[in-house]
């Protein structure tokens, strides 16, 4: 029996892939770096510093640490300047129903996010009440495909990894579920989540029916 499930937040319940794109498209500018949308698949699932370090390694850019922090940490403002739009009108479909369905099944249900700012975007979603536990970046040292925030939501929930489902969008994150040993449900498609156990189009498939599925293996 499943006890509980751990999510992601970008690309699973919300989207704010498109704030992180132009705020790094914007640093990646100031660098004299072309960077694409097809660049920034690169990013997904992948934390702040280890996303800078890709672009820096698109435009073969070398830096020191102090100048990666102070770059880091403006790409972050810039990324905050336009969080501040987001409303719950930004939550997927079908994102309230799931939980409201597994709230009255018992289900735990934990955060694992990359962005430091998640519980911000929580806020501003007006869902951080749903979560038994929320961790992201600022919790972790290993960020994903690393298990560590797997496996930190479930010890923290009181649940085994076995237990537990993980719902992501990326490969990283996909890899990381796998990691630490629960099941991979996957946000997309299915030929670039290939490790998923199932891979389904967003999270409004989870009816009633497949719910009951999954929460029954």
């Amino acid at each position: 029996m499943i006890h509980a499930f751990i999510f992601d937040l970008d690309g699973v319940l919300t989207d704010t892939a498109e704030y992180h794109f132009l705020a790094w498209q914007q640093l990646a500018t100031q660098l004299g770096i072309n960077f694409s949308r097809e660049d920034n698949e690169l990013l997904k699932g992948v934390d702040r510093m280890g996303s800078l370090e890709l672009i820096l390694q698109l435009g073969k850019v070398q830096l020191s640490q102090d100048e990666k922090l102070k770059l880091a940490a403006q790409k972050n403002t810039q990324y905050l300047k336009l969080v501040e739009s987001m409303s719950s009108a930004d939550l997927f479909p079908g994102v309230l129903p799931l939980f409201s369905s597994l709230k009255a099944a018992g289900i735990k249900t934990a955060l694992a996010s990359a962005s430091k700012n998640a519980a911000l975007v929580l806020q501003k979603l007006g869902i951080p009440d749903l979560f038994d536990y929320v961790a992201d970046s600022n919790f972790i040292q290993n960020g994903k495909p690393d298990p560590e925030i797997f496996l930190t939501c479930a010890q923290a929930l009181g649940v085994a990894p076995e237990r537990c489902i993980g719902v992501e969008d990326a490969p990283a994150g996909v890899t990381a579920i796998k990691a630490a040993g629960m099941y991979a449900l996957g946000i997309g498609e299915e030929q670039a989540l290939t490790q998923a156990d199932l891979v389904i189009p967003a999270v409004s498939a989870i009816d009633q029916r497949l719910l009951t599925r999954l929460l029954t293996m």
